[in-house]
């Protein structure tokens, strides 16, 4: 367990490969992963993958108070909800639900069995099969994996203060992503709590859990669990508190 601020002491000491955090088999978009040298390279490939394979149709249902903009697929049994923005290029699969408020923006990918919620706001970023990303949150530049649940208020920051590439933090060090904009990579099952922050280049391993309320910066290897180190303190309440 880590205390807040302090998880990325017990970074990893190499980048996991995409093989590590995602089942290819739980995406129709598995060839956007090929060749890889490290696995956010795959955030870039959205913009020409999408030009070239997305052909726009509605399959699903659309209320017409939905905001449908640009090249835009919908896959069977999918429903927008009243009051969702989508300004495509955007594919989304089977079986989602786009709830109200929820705004889905320049080159975004949504697998099969998806929820995006109320107020949550997903920009150029891959959703694995069966994600949920419930209710006020954004999800920037980010590929989350198989089953990843984010908490409500959950937040995927994708961009730094002091201007320049997102670095990736390791133990023995940082690593330049390349990119200006890179937000979360989040391995398959793993849950985030409520109001927890991820920092730019965070890559979170599988079957992981962050309690609510965690600020994360680095790389977590799979299957461990962070919480802050923080205690309530209880006291009677006496008659000057009053």
């Amino acid at each position: 367990m880590f205390p807040l601020g302090q998880a990325h002491v017990e970074n990893a000491t190499d980048i996991p490969q995409t093989e590590d955090l995602f089942d290819l088999g739980q995406t129709e978009h598995a060839s956007l992963f090929n060749s890889l040298g490290q696995p956010w390279e795959v955030l870039p490939r959205l913009t020409d993958y999408l030009r070239d394979n997305l052909h726009p149709q509605q399959h699903g249902q659309a209320h017409g108070q939905a905001v449908i903009e640009g090249d835009v697929f919908i896959g069977e049994g999918t429903v927008v909800e009243p009051g969702a923005l989508i300004r495509g290029p955007v594919w989304i699969g089977r079986n989602c639900r786009i709830g109200h408020g929820a705004t889905l923006r320049a080159n975004v990918i949504v697998g099969d069995d998806c929820v995006v919620g109320h107020a949550a706001e997903l920009k150029n970023s891959l959703l694995f099969n069966g994600c949920d990303v419930p209710h006020f949150n954004y999800v920037g530049d980010s590929v989350l994996g198989h089953r990843v649940h984010l908490g409500a208020g959950a937040m995927l920051s994708n961009y730094r203060l002091i201007r320049g590439n997102v670095n990736v933090r390791l133990a023995s060090g940082s690593m330049d992503s390349g990119l200006a904009k890179f937000g979360a990579l989040i391995g398959d099952r793993t849950e985030i709590g409520c109001n927890t922050v991820l920092n730019p280049g965070a890559i979170i391993g599988r079957d992981c859990v962050l309690y609510p309320k965690v600020n994360f910066t680095g790389v977590l290897p799979a299957k461990r669990l962070v919480k802050n180190k923080t205690e309530l303190a209880i006291t009677e309440k006496r008659e000057a508190d009053e």
